[in-house]
């Protein structure tokens, strides 16, 4: 322990976390979401382990030597050496149309990660959550869903999802177990014989769909830029604390 200016101890500090360094990865498996999504399971030795709503940045390297990089939300929970992505191609992207379209099972790639500390799910210590996800937002967000369904944590939880159309919904599978703890926002075009029509998230469905503000939920919200400081403000006037709203925004980044 070392001493002060004064000559009184010093607390100890923790040590400093080690830096993340580029792995290789290699894809295992993968899944189709929908026509511009995939899931890409990877496998990468000596993974350390992360939080649901961390990122990893993906880099891929030409036979020429030219490297890209982008960034990724992890989809699921720690499990070993086991990562998942879930990746939407975006048009005339330099790295998403590779990783969605051409990318194939046994191929390696690296990563380097886990980054972020502060958009980060941890099931032990949680109250009743409640998550909205706009378009591809769903990623960090269905991490955190995972950990709650897997049993890491007591509190209750809720989903509201925006999206412009069926044909990019994910994990609908797993998403149709949440039953009445999930609301879907078509912002577009509605599924025939829907009951809701085509529309942003109002306020009454985010009251109605909700957790009240008086139940002290922590609220996560990822999105593009424009979604999550409206969804933020919605959540601020109907009274949540601002201190336990907790976003992650993402805008064009060439894909």
């Amino acid at each position: 322990m070392g001493l002060t200016a004064d000559g009184a101890p010093a607390a100890t500090r923790p040590p400093p976390r080690p830096r993340p360094e580029w792995r290789p990865a290699l894809l295992v498996a993968d899944r189709r979401e929908n026509d511009v999504t995939r899931t890409l399971v990877l496998r990468v030795p000596g993974w350390s382990g992360h939080l649901p709503g961390q990122h990893v940045d993906v880099r891929l390297t030409a036979d020429d030597g030219y490297q890209a990089s982008r960034s990724y939300s992890i989809a699921a929970p720690a499990d070993g050496e086991r990562v998942e992505l879930t990746v939407q191609r975006v048009a005339d992207g330099e790295v998403s149309p590779y990783l969605v379209d051409d990318l194939p099972v046994g191929a390696a790639i690296e990563i380097l990660g886990p980054v972020g500390g502060w958009f980060v799910w941890r099931p032990a210590a949680e109250p009743p959550s409640l998550l909205v996800a706009g378009g591809a937002g769903i990623v960090p967000i269905m991490a955190m869903v995972r950990a709650w369904r897997d049993g890491g944590g007591p509190g209750s939880l809720r989903l509201l999802y925006s999206l412009r159309s069926r044909d990019l919904l994910c994990y609908a599978a797993e998403l149709s177990a949440l039953d009445d703890g999930l609301l879907l926002a078509y912002t577009r075009r509605a599924p025939p014989g829907s009951a809701r029509p085509p529309g942003r998230l109002t306020p009454a469905e985010v009251a109605e769909y909700g957790v009240p503000p008086d139940r002290a939920p922590r609220c996560y919200v990822c999105g593009p830029t424009g979604f999550v400081e409206a969804m933020s403000a919605l959540l601020t006037g109907m009274g949540h604390d601002p201190a336990r709203i907790r976003t992650e925004r993402f805008g064009p980044s060439g894909g």
